[in-house]
């Protein structure tokens, strides 16, 4: 169980002498190889310090451009939420200012209802007064009042209508502007949400993982000189519009003003027109009710001169029977009796005077006869005339109970 020792015996050959090293060979041989092991060591060591400097540099570089980006995202929803505010407080300008105009708008189509009373009144009136009699269908100031105060109503129903018809047309405009505002602030609202989230990412968050290639995809679609125009744009579009809007509100408050002041004064300059022509109808129609008094006197007058001229008349056919008889009765006085005495100068001139007496009264009668028809045809023309007053008189007075109702200033600029 000995170790066994060390051949003792050289080798057979001695010819495999000549293949062994000599101890210089040893010696740089093992100076070659520890140079070389330092060499790889340093190399190594070098590796190690540059690797550990570039992880370093590479981490510090990695963390920079994750701030970058963080910064860079913070600044972007700070952007984002300035864009934000501004859009909102433009929308809600502009939901006010529409509507406020769409207030004014129902307020136009409110007076120009409120007018459709008035302009119907003003055209009945035009067609009662049509059925005035006589020398009474006069163009007069009543009727050319009426006339020009159905052409103001319509007038100003069609300046109203158009203004409500410009105030559709710019509620459209405001419609697009709002839509386009409540498009932009959701985008926005999305954006914001979508970086909020990219900013709170973190290296330890669950929701993170790899999208290979997503770098490369290039999506957008503006740059941040025309992401900033395109809100600016429709923050402009929106306060022209307003200001459009503004204008037409204010026209429109002129215009509802004007129209209620000239109706008014149209309104109280025809209902003045029709009283003066109703005291002047009344006048008229009095002046002929006391005329038609003083014929109707006159009538009973003349026939009391009629009925006393027959009487006259009469009461002188006994004279005249008298004297003719009493002549009749003389011509039967015997030869030289037969004298043109003065009774038979008397009886003859007696005759003579009363049958003129006769044609004079009966002249007169027939003149008082005359007389009386032309004061019963007066008369009648008078009650004719009367009627036609009294009808005219009545016409405008219900013309005046129809137009005691009037819209008030309020109603007529559409509260």
């Amino acid at each position: 169980n000995h170790p066994r020792p060390p051949p003792t015996v050289l080798p057979a050959l001695r010819s495999s002498l000549h293949a062994r090293y000599s101890t210089h060979d040893w010696h740089h041989t093992n100076m070659v190889q520890l140079k070389g092991f330092e060499a790889s060591r340093c190399r190594a060591g070098r590796l190690n310090a540059d690797s550990m400097r570039l992880m370093q540099n590479k981490d510090q570089l990695t963390y920079q451009m994750q701030e970058d980006s963080r910064r860079n995202l913070g600044e972007r929803i700070s952007n984002i939420d300035f864009w934000r505010s501004e859009l909102t407080y433009e929308l809600e300008c502009l939901l006010k200012e529409t509507q406020a105009l769409e207030t004014t708008k129902k307020r136009l189509e409110c007076a120009v209802d409120e007018m459709q009373g008035p302009l119907k009144v003003a055209l009945e009136c035009l067609y009662h007064r049509e059925k005035r009699k006589g020398i009474d269908l006069v163009h007069d100031d009543v009727e050319k009042n009426l006339i020009k105060e159905v052409d103001v109503f319509k007038d100003c129903q069609e300046i109203l209508t158009k203004l409500a018809q410009k105030i559709t047309q710019q509620l459209g405009i405001n419609r697009n502007a709002q839509h386009a505002l409540e498009q932009d602030l959701s985008d926005k609202n999305s954006a914001h949400f979508i970086d909020e989230k990219c900013f709170n990412l973190r290296n330890t968050s669950d929701s993170i993982s790899f999208y290979h290639g997503v770098e490369k995809a290039d999506g957008t679609v503006s740059v941040p000189a025309t992401w900033a125009k395109y809100s600016e744009d429709n923050i402009r579009c929106s306060q022209h519009a307003r200001a459009n809007s503004v204008k037409l509100r204010e026209d429109a408050e002129f215009g509802l003003e004007s129209a209620s002041e000239e109706m008014w004064n149209h309104f109280l300059s025809t209902n003045l027109a029709f009283n003066n022509r109703i005291a002047e109808v009344a006048n008229a129609k009095n002046k002929l009710q006391a005329q038609l008094a003083k014929i109707l006197q006159e009538i009973f007058q003349t026939e009391d001169t009629i009925m006393l001229l027959e009487r006259s008349i009469k009461a002188k056919e006994y004279p005249l029977k008298v004297a003719q008889t009493r002549l009749e009765g003389r011509t039967r006085r015997p030869n030289i009796e037969l004298c043109r005495d003065a009774p038979q100068f008397q009886l003859v001139t007696e005759v003579y005077t009363i049958d003129d007496t006769l044609q004079t009264l009966k002249r007169c009668l027939q003149e008082a006869h005359d007389t009386l028809q032309m004061l019963i045809l007066n008369k009648s023309e008078l009650e004719h005339e009367i009627s036609v007053k009294a009808n005219s008189f009545f016409i405008d007075r219900k013309c005046m109970d129809m137009r005691k109702v009037f819209p008030s200033t309020p109603r007529l600029i559409g509260y």
